[in-house]
């Protein structure tokens, strides 16, 4: 077996448990607060947070080195805790896939002010082509816009902005100060907002709050070693099989059954998402990688992220740039 398809394979099983996380969130949403489910998913992913931040050796303080860039990553990062918990909840899980895969369009966008960076005629085509997929998904004016649809995309604008930041600072940044930082928060935020939400929690449900956890920290773990057997151009683009997970899962336990604009306007999504993670992968003109160069899931501030368990890790993914015009 060649170490793409290793890595490959490892990616799919990495956000099939992704996916089957998310069922367990939905499955909570029905009957509690979305301040209460991201509280005690905070809380019990502290002591796996606690193994990784052992592991790094790095010397210096918890101060960070750029506090305004932190303290945005980490408010992007608690509002996109709440909104994508919240989406998951009331959403279909498909149509809440189909919007957070917009992130990498975003964030093609924000590198141009936040890192310089250059983008060209061929990946702005690809962003417009995407934001028509998720117009497609969403079909103002035929469909009510919910709630739930303005959670979804505030949870992909969130977590764009905190995936910018990260590239942004995070060669200054300890990992342990980047990934601390917004787990703290999120916990005081929840802890503050718990009283007027909270309902007591049976043993079981309080179980499935263990199993989000543990299964967001398997997922992680097995992305970052997908990562490091095959190329960032060919695990990146695994995390769209999330969306067969979604009409799977949604038609299972939901009794969710995905329309026509919503596979479609996925599709439209996915491919420009696609295209960008292609052409940044051949392209010398992006040094800083902005998009899918270690991307996983949308940053919420519940779990360590995926990037920074790579960097401490010492993990570089593959890249082999080569002339493009972007």
């Amino acid at each position: 077996m060649s170490s793409n398809v290793r890595g490959a394979l490892l990616a799919l099983i990495a956000f099939a448990i992704f996916s089957t996380h998310d069922v367990f969130v939905k499955t909570l949403g029905a009957s509690y607060s979305p301040f209460q489910i991201v509280f005690f998913s905070v809380l019990l992913s502290f002591p796996l947070a606690t193994i990784m931040l052992m592991r790094d050796a790095k010397p210096g303080t918890l101060v960070p080195v750029h506090p305004w860039w932190m303290a945005l990553r980490t408010v992007a990062a608690v509002i996109t805790g709440v909104s994508v918990f919240y989406a998951f909840s009331v959403l279909p899980l498909a149509q809440t896939y189909a919007i957070l895969f917009a992130s990498p369009l975003l964030i093609t966008v924000l590198a141009i002010p936040v890192l310089g960076e250059r983008v060209r005629l061929r990946r702005w085509m690809a962003v417009l082509v995407g934001l028509v997929g998720v117009l497609v998904v969403l079909r103002p004016g035929q469909t009510e816009f919910s709630l739930g649809h303005l959670a979804a995309i505030a949870a992909a604008i969130g977590g764009s902005v905190a995936s910018i930041v990260v590239r942004k600072i995070g060669a200054e940044e300890r990992p342990v100060v980047i990934l601390l930082y917004p787990m703290v928060v999120n916990f005081l935020v929840m802890a503050v907002a718990l009283p007027f939400v909270y309902k007591p929690l049976p043993i079981e449900h309080l179980g499935m709050l263990a199993v989000i956890a543990v299964f967001a920290w398997i997922g992680s773990r097995l992305v970052v070693a997908a990562y490091q057997a095959g190329e960032a151009a060919i695990i990146a683009p695994m995390q769209y099989s999330q969306i067969i997970w979604a009409a799977i899962f949604g038609m299972v336990f939901f009794d969710e059954i995905i329309d026509r604009p919503t596979i479609v306007g996925a599709a439209i999504i996915i491919a420009s998402g696609v295209y960008i993670v292609l052409r940044e992968s051949r392209s010398d003109v992006s040094e800083n990688t902005p998009v899918l160069r270690t991307r996983s899931r949308s940053e919420t501030g519940t779990t360590p992220r995926v990037s920074l368990s790579m960097r401490m890790a010492g993990v570089v993914p593959p890249r082999r740039p080569k002339p493009s015009d972007g």
